[in-house]
């Protein structure tokens, strides 16, 4: 193994999850992916494949196990906000050591929750852009033309975010180190709530919602907006609107994808946590907290 090689553990080997582990493991570094048992199986026998324009088609080797059991230069959290407490019993406080903690969460809250119970200066927030999805145990289909990230730590030593962004680009994804971690936290949710939130209350994928519901997306876009810039992160909603313009009219938020699959939604980690900030701030947000109320009235 190369003397730049990093041991990391990949808490969740879904659709994220998996594909980071597929590709830091094909650049050599030491993969272990955490799952439950049948997983676990799968994944010590098979490795993990994936398909993607990007990258190609292969199949990687990882190590696997139920929990973590050694230490290791960090760990990429990649389930979703819905099962992450449930998650964290994987990795044990005892076996942590030194390792950061990269937790690719949609939201804001998680990072000051993982800074409860790991060191602050080792919990490293991490957004990826990228569609990717696991179609079965150990098989990926990347389907997006990228795949980005942004980590950031305010209290992280910057050594050790340098050596994991090399590493990740290295790998495959091309991955930045911001010096803001509300900046780049904020950035995702004031793009990913309106989006989130429409396409599943409507249940329609974007193109439809930013012509049929094209006044509650302006609004929706205006608050997350508006409280973007009250936590201190400026936003420009005229920008956020082209962006949503630019994408594939098929489109679907992942929210909207684990509803017609019967799965928990993150509602409360992203409209949840939108109305907090606002009521924090004295912001009004009269659009997101109707909507998030009728999400919540459906049984979400």
């Amino acid at each position: 193994m190369a003397n730049d090689a990093l041991t990391v553990a990949v808490l969740g080997p879904g659709g994220i999850g998996g594909l980071l582990a597929a590709l830091l493991s094909r650049a050599g570094h030491q993969v272990t992916c955490l799952a439950g048992d049948d997983t676990a199986a799968h994944l010590r026998t098979h490795g993990v494949s994936v398909r993607s324009e990007q990258f190609g088609e292969f199949t990687a080797p990882v190590d696997a196990d139920t929990e973590l059991r050694a230490p290791v230069d960090a760990v990429l959290i990649a389930v979703k906000h819905t099962t992450l407490d449930a998650a964290l019993a994987r990795i044990p406080t005892a076996a942590l050591g030194d390792a950061l903690l990269v937790p690719f969460l949609n939201g804001v809250e998680h990072p000051a929750a993982l800074r409860e119970r790991h060191r602050p200066d080792r919990v490293a927030p991490a957004v990826i852009r990228a569609e990717s999805t696991r179609v079965a145990p150990g098989v990926i289909e990347h389907g997006s033309p990228f795949a980005e990230i942004d980590l950031a730590g305010d209290e992280v030593p910057r050594p050790r975010l340098d050596a994991l962004a090399d590493a990740l680009s290295k790998a495959g994804p091309t991955t930045r180190v911001l010096p803001d971690e509300t900046a780049a936290l904020w950035a995702k949710m004031a793009f990913l709530a309106p989006f989130a939130l429409l396409t599943t209350r409507h249940a329609l994928p974007l193109g439809e919602v930013r012509t049929r519901h094209r006044e509650d997306l302006t609004a929706l876009v205006e608050e997350t907006a508006a409280v973007s810039r009250a936590c201190g992160v400026p936003a420009d909603p005229a920008r956020a609107l082209a962006r949503y313009d630019a994408f594939p009219p098929a489109t679907k938020s992942s929210m909207q994808r684990d509803a017609e699959a019967g799965r928990p939604l993150e509602l409360d980690a992203i409209g949840g946590a939108l109305l907090r900030a606002a009521d924090r701030h004295g912001v009004p947000a009269p659009v997101t907290a109707r909507l998030v109320g009728e999400l919540r009235d459906a049984g979400y």
